[in-house]
């Protein structure tokens, strides 16, 4: 599966992601953070708003889409040195020359099969006494397009992975990360009817689901699914982290 987005249409749509993204930030204690790693950044709705609240601080833009990077820094331009960007798989060791003061992610740790690896990677590039603050899809999350999707007999692709909260404080411990909290808070969205639900579910939520539909019925896939929701809502559920590297 081609870890490429279509970019430019999800950072038209992504208005949750980027409403989320907001008080993921808040979280986040700009105090002695001079770098912060923005694991996941995707089009840079987010980064935008991490860089203006660490706004002495550089910022490395990590994402394992080109297309998203190249996204992102036509947003983030205007920051001109205060960026970097790597493309990079979480599922990898991270190629970073030198250890950031805190890492932040939103929307994507529940593209990792792996956690318990993926804290470990994380750790070995945050300083000690580094925050971690993150959210992503959670137990539960969206279980009304899962539930569609089985229902049309159509292949579900096995890149999610919507933890539980017990079990991330006991992956984040065994990394070496201390003061865990980590804690499910339900995110039920509406969208606009018709294209633009459409367009959304295409783009962000089935986007691996059609890349295994035939082209020609990708868009019928797409209506299909929105068919059995209840309506133009999805049942979002997120999974929240905070933790310092010990």
């Amino acid at each position: 599966m081609s870890r490429e987005w279509d970019a430019a249409t999800y950072d038209r749509v992504a208005d949750p992601q980027a409403r989320w993204g907001a008080a993921v930030i808040a979280r986040l204690d700009p105090r002695e953070v001079r770098r912060v790693l923005d694991a996941g950044c995707g089009s840079g709705r987010v980064t935008e708003q991490l860089l203006e609240r660490v706004a002495e601080a550089h910022v490395v833009a990590l994402d394992g889409s080109q297309r998203m990077l190249e996204e992102a820094a036509r947003r983030l331009a205007r920051f001109g040195p205060r960026v970097s960007f790597v493309c990079a798989d979480l599922r990898e060791p991270l190629p970073l020359d030198e250890p950031v003061d805190a890492i932040l992610s939103t929307a994507t740790f529940h593209w990792v099969p792996d956690h318990a690896g993926l804290f470990r990677r994380l750790a070995t590039v945050l300083r000690p006494g580094g925050q971690l603050v993150a959210q992503y899809g959670g137990r539960g999350n969206i279980a009304s397009v899962v539930r569609a999707v089985a229902e049309l007999g159509y292949p579900l692709p096995a890149r999610w992975t919507y933890a539980e909260p017990e079990d991330e404080r006991r992956h984040l411990a065994a990394a070496g990360f201390v003061d865990v909290q980590a804690w499910l808070q339900p995110e039920p969205t509406r969208f606009e009817a018709g294209p633009p639900f459409e367009t959304f579910l295409a783009t962000v939520v089935l986007r691996e689901h059609v890349a295994l539909v035939p082209e020609e019925e990708r868009a019928a896939f797409v209506r299909a699914v929105a068919a059995r929701l209840p309506g133009p809502f999805l049942d979002y559920v997120r999974l929240n982290v905070v933790a310092r590297r010990g």
